[in-house]
């Protein structure tokens, strides 16, 4: 009885009388949320919401530890442990920003980078779709967008009829230095690795570089929900024309406290490919891929660290390694190439092989009511080897042996706590170096240099309501190179630096050389405007200026001699000064249910445009090559972007795209060089939840470039007279039609995709006027390519 009373005693002395109360914002701008909800951790069946004040209440409660699951829609959950003593106030914070929501989504319908400039993404499936080939022929996809060849295996993007340095690539936040000035230089980047591409098409993005007068292609990585999940795919292509395949792996291990790793690995191999009438000798390549992801990322301050490395080695044909000005007139007045030999899957010279690796570190810090820190180092190093055809004891050496080596340091802050605005600022520095081997017994096409940049920016974006946006920005870029080049005495009057660049000689040599050290400083300023409205759902129209400064690159300044894998001489200019470029443009749309259109006309006018043209033949101790000199001039590029798709029935669709780019010499009133020609695409594809099939038929007509440059006059040694070398005239001409199917396969815990693709699929003949090899052979013929994609 004693007990029992004590008992009594106590329970009456620990009556729950305990509340937990508080509100609950947004963590930006510290704005209540109506209608949070809030459950504690065992009794979910008890739910409690804030009110108009975001204002909760949870009465009756015991003293003691509690978890508090609160809940908003389009927020992100939280979860916190409290500890109760009679009564307890919160203040909690939840994150309410749709863009930030749509960095975890695992699809490439992101969020976009820019309020009012061009911009299109590419989703994951179309990157599985062309992960055997490379980014340029997947960002082909996109209208406005083609590319540069050298072949088939080395795609340049080309946005708008501007490509190399003005194409800035943005890989996993990094931007790229690969050597990025050659014609036959190709990103080096596995397009598998990437969770989605976006491409913003002009200099608008001044937080990734004030020089993209062509735009920028940003490849991103997925973010991955907190939870824990091991999951990854697999995906495994054979193709037909180079009987060879690649195959893809990926692996990622999340954890609930917001750690990931995550792992990918891809190997492609194919031997030569052929056209439609016969084999292109030496065109194989070999390329391997693989990059590490390791971070923890949560709300308030995350960190993630990456490398990728990237290596390819890719033949060049056999038939455009040309010995005299008289080769070089036959391989353009023959239809088939001078060298056809078996199939094969060896790699022999003139090739190339590059290797690249990346590594990063990021680390972020939100700060409630006012925004969030980036803080980011980088580092790359591209090695890049180039062979010519060479005898004796030099046959397996290089005759380009390049190292680039780069560090960068960048940090911005985003200020978001003001709905009505966003402002974005921040700082970079570069650190670059050069290295070119000499020990190539060849000249060296290239310099040893240093080179430092330094840029800060500004963006803001203005929310006006009822559908207005408004976007400006400033940037700043400071660049400076210093270089030590050789010039033989002979070729350094001949372009006129004895009277410009005595000052910059150090010493002359006794191989009739002279040393020099050509130092430049470059101060550039950028600029955008842009107008957005967006009345509803359906409609946008936009409106965009961007002024963008670039300074020119180490080729284009320093490029003296033979550049092997190209067969062509190339010679820089010291005299070349920075580009400006004023563009504008403008995106009507409508997206609707049944159908929809995009319409972009824009125009872009460019002040000391620099180009590349051939302009003679020079004889050589290996041979006579063309000789391409880079020139200096004003320029201005038209062009319209018109895209329409309808869907006629819930399994019938059709799309229509056309591209149109006007390029033109304002200084000497003539075409520009290697703009592409107009070319319009036509696809209609049917699908159906059955398996989920899917099935399209496309359509590509090319038209022919009618508008090129003047061909050159050379002297034949056959010949024993001037003749006319038709290097700048375009091919005819030309359609060709592709299919692509796929379905799913479901298991337990897993998806198994086939897609079946055909490109080419009539095995047309044809030459396409941006590839640099349609001098010696036709483009690729009829191409079948299985694929198998395991999800699990």
């Amino acid at each position: 009885m004693l007990a029992i009373t004590l008992v009594q005693f106590t329970v009456e002395a620990q009556k729950c009388n305990g509340v937990i109360s508080g509100t609950v914002s947004d963590y930006h701008d510290k704005t209540v949320l109506v209608g949070a909800s809030i459950t504690i951790a065992g009794n979910r069946d008890v739910v409690y919401y804030t009110d108009e004040k975001g204002f909760f209440k949870i009465p009756d409660l015991c003293d003691g530890t509690y978890e508090l699951e609160i809940y908003h829609p389009e927020c992100q959950t939280a979860f916190m442990t409290v500890e109760l003593e009679t009564s307890l106030e919160l203040d909690i914070s939840l994150e309410h920003h749709i863009e930030e929501l749509e960095e975890v989504k695992v699809v490439g319908n992101k969020a976009t980078k820019t309020n009012s400039a061009l911009e299109e993404t590419l989703d994951v499936k179309t990157i599985e779709h062309f992960g055997s080939a490379s980014l340029g022929d997947a960002l082909k996809e996109i209208n406005g967008i083609s590319s540069l060849n050298t072949g088939a295996n080395i795609v340049k993007p080309t946005i708008h009829g501007l490509s190399g340095s003005r194409v800035l690539v943005l890989n996993n936040g990094v931007r790229m230095q690969d050597m990025e000035w050659g014609a036959e230089h190709a990103p080096n980047v596995d397009v598998n690795a990437a969770g989605s591409i976006s491409v913003i098409k002009g200099a608008s993005a001044l937080q990734y570089g004030g020089d993209a007068i062509g735009g920028v292609i940003v490849i991103e990585q997925n973010r991955f929900e907190k939870k824990d999940s091991l999951f990854g795919k697999t995906i495994l292509t054979g193709i037909l024309n180079g009987r060879g395949g690649k195959v893809n792996t990926d692996l990622v291990k999340t954890y609930k406290n917001g750690w990931f790793v995550k792992g990918q690995a891809s190997y492609k191999k194919l031997g030569d490919l052929e056209a439609p009438d016969y084999i292109l000798s030496n065109t194989g390549v070999n390329e391997i891929g693989a990059s590490l992801h390791l971070g923890k990322e949560n709300f308030t301050t995350g960190w993630r660290g990456s490398y990728s490395y990237f290596n390819t080695e890719i033949g060049i044909l056999s038939a455009s390694h040309i010995g005299s000005v008289d080769d070089l007139i036959r391989a353009i007045n023959d239809d088939q190439p001078t060298v056809i030999e078996p199939f094969s899957y060896n790699i022999s010279s003139p090739r190339q092989e590059v290797t690249h690796h990346l590594g990063k570190f990021k680390y972020y810090k939100r700060f409630e009511g006012l925004g969030k820190l980036n803080v980011q180092y980088d580092f790359q190093s591209n090695r890049r080897y180039e062979y010519d055809i060479r005898t004796g004891d030099d046959k397996y050496k290089p005759s380009i042996d390049l190292k680039l080596t780069t560090h960068t340091l960048s940090t911005d802050f985003k200020l978001d706590s003001n709905s009505g605005y966003k402002l974005t600022f921040g700082l970079m520095g570069r650190y670059q170096d050069n290295f070119a081997n000499p020990d190539t017994g060849v000249r060296r096409l290239i310099p040893d240099y240093e080179k430092t940049d330094a840029g800060a920016f500004a963006v803001m974006q203005f929310d006006f309501g009822n559908g207005w946006n408004f976007d400006t920005g400033i940037r700043y870029d400071y660049s400076k190179i210093d270089a030590k080049k050789y010039y033989k005495t002979s070729r350094w009057e001949e372009r006129g630096y004895d009277e410009d660049f005595n000052d910059i000689i150090i010493r002359e040599t006794g191989s009739s050389q002279y040393l020099t050290n050509p130092v430049f400083d470059y101060h550039n300023v950028s600029g955008t405007l842009g107008l957005k409205y967006r009345p509803d759902n359906q409609n946008t129209i936009s409106f965009n200026y961007a002024l963008a400064n670039r300074a020119p690159n180490a080729s284009e300044l320093f490029s003296d001699g033979l550049h092997h894998s190209a067969a062509r001489i190339e010679l820089g200019d010291l005299r070349i000064n920075s580009e400006t470029s004023h563009k504008v443009s403008l995106s009507i749309s409508n997206q609707g249910e049944k159908w929809g259109y995009t319409l972009e006309p824009y125009a872009n006018f460019i002040n000391d445009f620099i180009y590349l043209e051939p302009t003679d033949v020079e004889y050589t101790v290996r041979g006579a090559f063309p000789v391409w000199e880079y020139h200096q001039t004003n320029a201005r590029i038209l062009g319209l972007d018109l895209s329409l798709y309808s869907n006629w029935t819930s399994h019938w669709k059709t799309d229509h795209k056309f591209s149109l780019t006007k390029g033109k010499d304002t200084s000497d009133d003539e075409p520009l060089i290697n703009i592409p020609a107009a070319n319009i695409r036509n696809k209609v594809s049917y699908n159906t939840p059955w398996k989920n099939f899917e099935v399209g038929l496309e359509s590509k007509y090319v038209f022919k470039q009618n508008e090129t440059p003047a061909d050159i006059y050379v002297y034949s040694p056959e010949q024993g007279e001037d003749v006319l070398l038709e290097i700048n005239s375009a091919p005819a001409a030309y359609h060709i039609l592709s299919l692509n199917s796929s379905m799913d396969f479901n298991f337990d815990k897993s998806t198994l995709t086939v897609s079946l693709i055909g490109t080419n699929i009539l095995d047309v003949s044809y030459r396409d006027y941006l590839n640099r090899l349609r001098y010696f052979a036709d483009d690729l013929g009829r191409n079948i390519i299985l694929q198998f994609k395991l999800n699990y």
